[in-house]
């Protein structure tokens, strides 16, 4: 019988022990809160860079295929075997 008392005053303590007052549940809810702002804020600087680097990737591309549209202004290398 005393076990059963102790198993009962066992569980009894862990459950108000697991009880938040509402003025913890309350701060909680405000840090929550606060986090989930910032993921907010720092997934939009992400967004925002990703679309420059993606901008400045479009640019540097488009900038080499200009160039490579240009003719060749170097002087070729004299063919393998040939003499001058």
């Amino acid at each position: 019988m005393k076990k059963v008392l102790f198993l009962a005053l066992a569980a009894a303590s862990f459950t108000f022990a697991s009880c938040d007052s509402k003025k913890e549940n309350a701060q909680e809810n405000a840090a929550e809160n606060v986090e989930a702002s910032g993921e907010a804020k720092a997934d939009a600087m992400e967004d925002q860079a990703d679309a420059v680097r993606d901008s400045a990737d479009a640019k540097a591309d488009a900038m080499e295929d200009n160039a490579d549209a240009m003719p060749s202004q170097a002087t070729p290398a004299p063919a393998e075997g040939a003499t001058k």
